[in-house]
């Protein structure tokens, strides 16, 4: 039992009730509530013998009431530890956070919001307990699963890249990997092997997009795919590749490379991404190739506060993760975002991370290794190419949506002439169009 000074008595009269403090009169059974209602938030005290206003009524304190507020908090469910404090005839009942949400009382589930304690909704209770990890997402039983719907390719290529044998039934191994139950396979067991996950869980779909500018405004493509979380992945990563420069350098008959992002750190971004996405809200992961940065966007807060971001980690899907820790795309875990930080920090990209209901990455481009890229590229193209293809070359450089057309009136020669010249340009490997007439670019070659 520890003892409250009256200075500290006096100053919580003052602030009055409110997230953190309950005044009431006298002992009742609403006393359940309001220690559940605590316990469910960020904790709280309950101030015994002070009214509503504030006003130091008192109550006599026995051993009696001390006897029937612990029986109050450790008939909860689950069982409350409390601390009891007193001064002056003031009771003070400390509820810390609760670790094990949600918590309910005989007149239900309560949570503190403001100055007052209100009984949770359905929808409420069910968040909660997502959030305290009480119901995951990648457990649950995809109950309208149809067999049918298997995909046993995608199924083989997950057991090469786990390098586990097929020397079990698929039922046997997949027991094993425990994404099937007695009750059937679990929403992870459809999103790694379904052929089309969406059809059962419309979170599945990941989509990708590549920007001209950095307001996400001027779009030059746009794909969304449905291939499992191996197949999401690796097309994301695909996507991003294509995307991004390279400059070379070659010692010693051996090349190096510098990109402007490191692969390591956004391919470690887009599987925190899949691991730690709430698949209950409905969305997709969005990877965004935006012109001076790469940002990876999922939706679900952080599990843990943001104080200990960087140090602590706690997989959302644990089910997910462990089954993609056994290939080579997770390799240790826990590691991801130390190492997103330390590739960024070797490849000179700064890295930012941004918390909301959702988490976002946003890597930011290596602009000396772009500048190296073109200096090259117009070294290459000076030393092969007539005065024309220069020129065309060097317009392209300034406008990567620049047409025919318009190239043939800038550098003062026929469309003829222009399209022969941009043919002899991709011929020789310096130029390629990517996409159609209409939304696509031109993209100066290596």
């Amino acid at each position: 039992m520890k003892n409250l000074t009256t200075h500290a008595i006096n100053t919580l009269s003052e602030l009055g009730e409110g997230q953190f403090i309950e005044f009431k009169e006298s002992f009742d059974k609403s006393l359940q509530k309001e220690i559940v209602a605590f316990a469910n938030a960020s904790g709280g005290v309950v101030y015994l013998g002070i009214t509503d206003s504030g006003f130091f009524k008192g109550i006599e304190i026995t051993n009696r009431l001390k006897s029937q507020i612990q029986d109050i908090a450790r008939n909860c469910d689950p069982a409350l530890i409390i601390n009891l404090m007193e001064t002056d005839r003031i009771l003070a009942i400390e509820v810390p956070e609760g670790s094990n949400k949600p918590y309910s009382c005989s007149n239900g589930f309560f949570m503190r919001m403001g100055a007052n304690s209100q009984k949770m909704s359905r929808n409420e209770i069910l968040t909660l307990a997502i959030k305290s990890g009480k119901i995951r997402f990648d457990e649950q039983i995809c109950d309208n699963f149809d067999w049918k719907d298997f995909d046993d390719e995608k199924f083989t290529y997950y057991l090469k890249l786990a390098g586990i044998s097929y020397n079990l039934s698929k039922q046997e191994i997949l027991q094993n990997l425990r994404v099937l139950t007695s009750e059937g396979l679990t929403n992870a067991g459809a999103l790694y092997f379904a052929k089309e996950p969406y059809k059962y869980i419309i979170s599945a779909k990941t989509r990708c997009v590549h920007f001209n500018d950095n307001i996400r405004i001027d779009i030059l493509d746009k794909k969304v795919v449905d291939r499992g979380i191996i197949g999401n992945i690796e097309f994301a990563l695909a996507y991003l590749k294509e995307r991004i420069p390279v400059r070379y350098e070659i010692n010693d008959l051996k090349r190096k490379e510098y990109p402007e992002y490191p692969l390591e750190a956004y391919r470690e971004a887009i599987v925190n991404a899949v691991i730690h996405f709430d698949y209950f809200m409905g969305d997709t992961i969005a990877i965004e190739k935006l012109k001076s940065s790469i940002v990876i966007n999922n939706k679900g807060k952080l599990l843990f506060p943001e104080t200990d971001f960087g140090k602590r980690s706690e997989a959302r899907n644990r089910l997910l993760a462990d089954l993609l820790s056994r290939t080579n795309f997770m390799e240790k875990a826990g590691t991801g975002i130390r190492r997103v930080k330390d590739t960024c920090s070797e490849n000179g990209n700064k890295v930012d991370f941004h918390f909301t209901d959702a988490f976002w990455i946003t890597i930011h481009s290596n602009e000396k290794v772009v500048e190296k890229v073109v200096e090259k590229v117009v070294e290459k193209v000076v030393e092969n190419l007539s005065s024309n293809q220069l020129k065309i070359v060097e317009l392209i450089k300034v406008n990567q949506h620049i047409t025919a057309r318009e190239l043939a009136l800038e550098v003062g020669i026929s469309h003829r002439k222009t399209q022969e010249n941009i043919a002899k340009l991709k011929e020789a490997g310096f130029l390629k169009r990517i996409g159609g007439a209409r939304g696509g670019y031109w993209e100066i070659a290596q």
